[in-house]
């Protein structure tokens, strides 16, 4: 049963505001159901966070956003960009996606290792030009241009992740922080609507946490481009997440703000392991004990202080200074 502390269907939204409007997908893999009948919709502008215990569906989730996977029942539509059509995702190639306007990065990092960092970024950015193999055999004048552009774009965007000075490096030689923000600069290079990150934060030192979350706002806010994100760190994802949603077991257990998440029993029983009813009386008889820390703030999570430099707060955000956790306490 799923608990919706404040369900996205109680706030009337607007057609244009909707990115992704997913109702009742249910995909099986022979007798094992991976995803049964989630409905969820994000809102433009969103830093909307997908969270759950190993094996509980979220990857699976991405998996059928992006053309990997097809659900066998229920619908999933796309407006990555402001003023598009609805789009069916089910039965597109994942080319056809992107080109909707959707990108993505991995779980397990997928960079041409061989390939220096500005020519990883400029395979994303190349994606959007329109000069084939022809004209880059013979080097026609639009071809020669576009050539430029995306090298001047891939330097662009590695500066935006703070890479410049790693544009010719090898892929496969940086450390595993920067490869992370080196696939995060690709998938924009392809200039989307929405950007899905499968755990960007996996395998990352706390320096490299506070600068990804700093470069996840300002992607959100500053780059205007709507964040869906997958996440094991809580106190990352509390810090930067406007809306979280909960799967266990392939279904939708809860959604809501972070502040409403981090007190909902069913979520907590989910990382625990014990039963709702038996963690919604611990709770009642003594909320401290199956609460997150939110002592820390976002600006404490990324150094600074203040709001994060060139960004501004998207439309429908949370404060930022009351949403971090440190950890899950039993």
């Amino acid at each position: 049963m799923t608990s919706t502390v404040e369900h996205s269907a109680s706030v009337p939204a607007q057609a244009d505001d909707l990115i992704f409007d997913i109702r009742n997908i249910t995909l099986r893999f022979g007798g094992v159901t991976s995803l049964n009948d989630v409905s969820l919709r994000m809102r433009r502008g969103q830093v909307l966070a997908i969270i759950g215990p190993n094996g509980a569906g979220k990857t699976s989730l991405f998996n059928s956003l992006t053309g990997v996977y097809s659900p066998q029942e229920g619908t999933i539509e796309v407006r990555a960009r402001l003023g598009d059509s609805a789009t069916s995702v089910i039965g597109q190639k994942t080319h056809v996606v992107n080109r909707l306007g959707v990108a993505r990065t991995f779980q397990n990092i997928r960079l041409f290792p061989a390939l220096t960092a500005l020519e990883n970024v400029k395979v994303g950015v190349e994606t959007r030009q329109k000069s084939g193999p022809i004209s880059a055999m013979l080097g026609l004048p639009r071809q020669r241009r576009e050539d430029r552009e995306s090298t001047e774009r891939a330097f662009e965007l590695l500066r935006r992740v703070g890479l410049q000075a790693k544009a010719n490096d090898i892929a496969g030689s940086l450390a595993y922080g920067e490869q992370r923000r080196l696939e995060i600069a690709r998938a924009l290079g392809t200039d989307p609507g929405v950007i899905l990150l499968d755990e960007p934060a996996a395998g990352t030192n706390p320096a490299e946490k506070r600068e990804l979350a700093t470069l996840i706002k300002g992607i959100n806010t500053t780059d205007g481009v709507s964040v869906l994100l997958i996440e094991h760190d809580m106190k990352l994802v509390m810090s930067i997440a406007d809306r979280i949603i909960v799967l266990n077991f392939g279904q939708k257990i809860a959604e809501g703000t972070p502040e409403q998440i981090q007190r909902n029993p069913e979520v907590i029983a989910a990382y625990l392991g014990s039963s709702a009813d038996e963690v919604g009386d611990a709770v009642q008889a003594q909320p401290e004990l199956h609460r997150i820390d939110t002592a820390v703030s976002l600006d404490e999570l990324t150094g600074q202080q203040g709001p994060a430099a060139g960004s501004a707060t998207s439309t429908g955000a949370t404060s930022t200074g009351a949403t971090s956790t440190e950890e899950w306490k039993a």
